[in-house]
Parts: C-alpha cells; sequence; structure tokens
C-alpha cells in the first residue's frame, strides 16, 4: 500500500525511558544522529550528564554551539576514539547508557580502505563492549545498519560482525552486568551521504539531469526524528540480545527524484562497488527467531546468557517461517506527495 503522508508514520515513542537523573554517553556523538539525540534527550529528559564521545575537536566544537552558555549544563564533550579501549573506559565512569553510534559508513570507503573499516566497526565494538563491562554501565543500545543482512560490501560484514559481537556480549557481562541490544534500520532522509542532499545540490547547480543507480533501485527510508524515537523505546524496551527493527516504508529512487525535481532528466550510473540493488532487514533465515509488534520486529537472540531462556517481550509475536522484511517485497511504500509532505512535517 502507499503512504501518502507523515500523519500516519509510526512516532515510535512508546514506550519511553526513564533518562532523568541517568548519565548517558553517545560515541560517534557529533555525526548527524549524535547530535539530534543529544538534542532530543537534554530537551524530553532531565540528564546528570550527556557525554559526547567523538575524535574529531572540531565536530565537537560546531556542536557546542548548539547548547549556548549555561543552558544545558548536562552536556559534556569527551575526545577519543573507539579504537582506543583505554580511552572508553575513562569515559565510561559513572555512565548508566550507550548509544553507539560511531563507525566508519561510506560503502566505497569501507571497500577501499578495509583495515580502516574492521579496526572501527568490529574493533571499535569490541572495545565498547569491553569498557562497558569493566565501568558496569546498565544498558548499551549499538545502531546497525540494513546492510548488515545478508551483507555483500564490507561496510555492511563488519556490522553484522558488530551486531553478533553485542548480542553475544549478554553472555560475558553476567547476571548483574550491562544489557546489550541493537538498532537496525534503513536509509536516513537528509543524513550525511545520503541520495538527497545529493539530488538538492545537483538542482540547486543547475545539472541537466539527476544520476539514477537502477530504475528498479528500491530503499527503506526512516527520518531522523523517527530513528531517534526508535531508539529510545527500544532502550526501554530492550532485555538484552535483541535486534529491534522498525516497519518503515521502501521507496524507489526514481521517484524520490521525480518528487525533487519533477519533469528533470534521469540518467542511469550503475551501482557501486559493494551496492545492492534491494536492501533487507529481516532474512528468512532469521524468521524462525523473529517476533512482531505492531510498530517493529525483534530479532532474539538464538542463544541466551547464562543458558536462560529469553524472556519475551508483552504483546510480541511470531512471523510465518517464510518470512522476510526487503526494501522491494514490503508491503508499505512511500510515495511522492507522501514523501513532500513528510519533508515539510520535517523541515529537511
Amino acid at each position: 500500500m502507499a503512504i501518502h503522508g507523515p500523519e500516519i508514520f509510526r512516532d515510535f515513542r512508546n514506550p519511553e525511558p526513564d533518562l532523568d537523573n541517568a548519565s548517558i554517553l553517545i560515541t560517534g556523538g557529533t555525526g548527524s544522529f549524535g547530535r539530534e539525540l543529544a538534542k532530543t534527550i537534554i530537551s524530553r529528559y532531565r540528564p546528570k550528564k550527556t557525554i559526547i564521545f567523538s575524535r574529531d575537536e572540531f565536530k565537537q566544537s560546531d556542536m557546542a554551539q548548539d547548547f549556548p552558555g549555561n543552558e544545558n549544563p548536562s552536556i559534556r564533550f569527551f575526545i577519543g576514539d573507539v579504537r582506543d579501549c583505554d580511552r572508553l573506559e575513562l569515559a565510561m565512569r559513572n555512565v548508566d547508557y550507550i548509544f553507539h553510534g560511531a563507525a566508519l559508513k561510506q560503502v566505497p570507503a569501507a571497500e577501499y580502505n578495509p583495515i580502516e573499516c574492521i579496526k572501527t566497526n568490529i574493533m571499535g565494538a569490541e572495545n565498547v563492549v569491553r569498557a562497558s563491562i569493566r565501568a558496569n554501565v546498565k544498558k548499551i543500545i549499538a545502531l546497525s545498519t540494513d546492510k548488515a543482512a545478508n551483507p555483500i560490501n564490507l561496510y555492511g560484514a563488519s556490522k553484522l560482525a558488530s551486531d553478533k559481537i553485542f548480542v553475544a556480549a549478554n553472555n560475558l557481562s553476567g547476571e548483574d552486568g550491562p544489557r546489550f541490544s541493537v538498532v537496525r534500520y534503513g536509509n536516513v532522509l537528509n543524513s550525511r551521504g545520503s541520495v538527497l542532499p545529493l539530488f538538492r545540490k545537483l538542482i540547486d547547480d543547475k545539472a541537466e539531469s539527476l544520476p539514477i543507480t537502477d530504475p528498479e533501485m528500491t530503499r527503506f527510508w526512516i527520518t531522523l526524528k523517527q530513528g531517534i524515537n526508535f531508539v529510545l523505546s527500544s532502550l526501554a524496551m530492550m532485555r538484552g540480545g535483541e535486534i529491534f527493527i522498525p516497519k518503515i516504508p521502501s521507496m524507489r529512487a526514481t521517484d524520490m527524484a521525480e518528487a525533487i525535481a519533477p519533469g528533470k532528466k534521469q540518467h542511469t550510473i550503475g551501482a557501486r562497488p559493494g551496492e545492492k540493488l534491494h536492501e533487507i532487514m529481516i532474512t528468512p533465515d532469521d524468521a524462525r527467531d523473529t517476533l512482531e509488534l505492531d510498530d517493529r520486529y525483534i530479532i532474539k537472540p538464538a542463544f541466551y546468557f547464562s543458558g536462560e531462556k529469553f524472556q519475551t517481550i508483552n504483546g510480541a509475536r511470531q512471523v510465518g517461517e517464510r518470512f522476510s522484511y526487503a526494501s522491494n517485497t514490503n508491503t508499505e511504500w512511500i510515495d511522492k506527495v507522501g514523501l513532500l509532505s513528510l519533508l515539510n512535517e520535517e523541515s529537511i
């Protein structure tokens, strides 16, 4: 079915976590997601500390302008790299919750620089786990990607490895230690490196036509606001070891280009190294471990720490044996009218 407007988009705000008086750390905190997450946490809750952990001092300085003077005394900036476990452990002292968003995310860059991708996305994930256990953090949510399911590129493979590390970490932390879970979703509208800002730049530059990888290409799409709410509600819901996946619409690249620039010519450029025609977030092999709620899917851990049985989430139901969740077979689609309405609603 086609979704026409933002009024029927899921907002993913239920349940809400209790972050009042909590100390929170966001790795990769100066990225699009981290900046918006920090703003949301500070505006919606009363945290004791909100620590931005990243390696770029210029981006931290720029982000500090979002929190002028003493208006937000909880914000902290901590320079460090997830490749450095000791530095992570220092940053995590007395931290309650961690949102792990630091990663190398550009598919072509990962293909040409595989070792750097592995050091950040896989070894960095291991460092976050080790430091979290040593610091006795309560809960950790790691951000993943649709590219981690049936990966064909190194970025997706590295995030699949990261997902496995965080799920298995529940076996290392013990009964009273940190709980680890993962959030996996699709492309974020207007985020750095996404196609929407590229199209807008080309339009501003008076380009004769817009580049399309393939006329049949489809992608899952989620807004930044939806992504933030989904991560926060998953934090509130998690028991440990789950991979949370939102129910979000698909859209064809050609429809997005037509919505942004009606009548403008399009030309096919072909797939980049490691690029899929369609994305998948739940494979048929994952179906046996997948539960469904009204607004999300949950891949439960195949094994659970201390040999205990996974404690299911209230209201969750098992999906069918042959179920899969892919952008080209999705039952929900956003059309041109819906995209323009959503962009207007989100002011992006």
